[in-house]
């Protein structure tokens, strides 16, 4: 009987300590729950610590090949450096600049034959160049000095309009130049935040009032 006791304290000893020397869990929670405050500053009302922006520029992005793609072919270095959008506003301009260059250039042609037949006291005959308008300026008493003055009007506009090409033509290349510079050398990407806060102003002293100096107002931040 005293044999039987002493066998079953034993097992109940036994089934005790295995029970306590048992796996505990409540570490592995911990260790999970400091995991997954590792985003969180010290404190108990922290706000999460936020990662540092990653950069990543286009090193492969040439700027030199957007330069010689936009000196061949106007819009060719935007189309290289995916800013579609700016191609229609380059041909926009310069197709007017263009434009431009053909109207004044067919009013020069036109008053400078005129401009000869005055100098030379010499009427064109039905079929020549200009023959309607000479008459019709010749009807209507428009003295030579205006024929002239129109000359040198329509080729100074015409000129400005050939210079304007030039311009748009060099600024659409170093637009196409700075963009691949900005692409090989910085992050350009479409990571833009927002953040609106309130706040308070100080007036100016000439409009500061007996009740507040101070008025309300809201503060944006864009973090991009």
């Amino acid at each position: 009987m005293y044999k039987f006791l002493l066998i079953t304290g034993f097992v109940m000893v036994f089934t005790f300590v295995a029970r306590a020397q048992g796996i505990d869990t409540s570490a592995a929670r911990k260790a999970d729950t400091v995991k997954k405050a590792s985003n969180t500053a010290p404190g108990s009302f922290a706000p999460p610590i936020r990662k540092e922006k990653a950069y990543h520029p286009d090193s492969l992005h040439s700027p030199h090949k957007a330069v010689m793609h936009s000196l061949m072919i106007p819009g060719w270095g935007q189309i290289y450096n995916h800013q579609w959008w700016k191609v229609p506003i380059i041909y926009g301009g310069i197709g007017l600049l263009f434009s431009a260059v053909i109207f004044n250039q067919n009013y020069y042609n036109q008053f400078v034959t005129l401009s000869r037949y005055r100098q030379r006291g010499v009427a064109p005959t039905p079929g020549q160049p200009y023959y309607n308008e000479y008459i019709l300026y010749q009807q209507n008493g428009v003295p030579d000095q205006n024929i002239y003055d129109s000359v040198d009007a329509y080729r100074r506009n015409r000129d400005l309009s050939i210079m304007g090409i030039a311009v748009a033509w060099g600024i659409q290349t170093i637009d196409a130049y700075i963009d691949a510079k900005f692409k090989h050398s910085f992050t350009v990407d479409n990571n833009l935040s927002m953040k609106v806060t309130p706040g308070m102003i100080g007036q100016p002293l000439y409009a500061q009032s007996a009740n507040s100096s101070f008025i309300p107002s809201v503060k944006i931040t864009f973090t991009f």
